[in-house]
């Protein structure tokens, strides 16, 4: 039964990356104004003097808005291939099913870099989002995300026997 939990579990972090990544590409434009909107520090009163300068390229606020995207997609597309192959596996012995969470865990620890990495330690350390209304909101969910992607990448790394 645990081993089902774990497919389960590994579907939703894959679905929350797909959607966040789907979210991002119909809403363009805002995706855009938000991540220009930290990027620039348009809204910093708490700390006036950032450790660096605000950016506010166009071209990369598009590349910095790509990049959390891809890494959005990558979540969903490794948790989708690890729970496939959890699943041709379920009923294995513990060994071949341990082996199968390779791309599971992969996509687990790439939600980590998404949005521990990305907004957490850039987004929210270096460019102080939390002290805006539009970063904050982006720094509350990150920790929400990398949270539960977090407790899912440890339960599933659970050795079955």
């Amino acid at each position: 039964m645990i081993r089902y939990f774990k497919i389960i579990l590994i579907v939703l972090v894959g679905l929350q990356g797909l959607f966040y990544f789907i979210s991002n590409a119909v809403n363009w434009e805002y995706a855009q104004m938000a991540v220009g909107a930290v990027l620039g520090q348009a809204d910093s009163p708490a700390y006036p003097n950032m450790v660096i300068p605000a950016i506010t390229s166009a071209f990369l606020i598009k590349l910095a808005l790509t990049g959390i995207m891809t890494g959005e997609l990558l979540v969903g597309l490794l948790c989708f291939k690890g729970a496939f192959d959890m699943w041709k596996q379920v009923g294995a012995d513990a060994g071949a099913f341990n082996a199968s969470k390779l791309w599971a865990i992969a996509g687990c620890c790439v939600a980590l870099i998404v949005w521990f990495g990305i907004f957490q330690v850039f987004g929210a350390a270096l460019f102080q989002m939390w002290q805006s209304q539009v970063g904050g909101g982006s720094f509350e969910g990150a920790f929400m995300y990398h949270a539960s992607s977090a407790i899912i990448l440890i339960f599933v790394n659970q050795k079955d026997e």
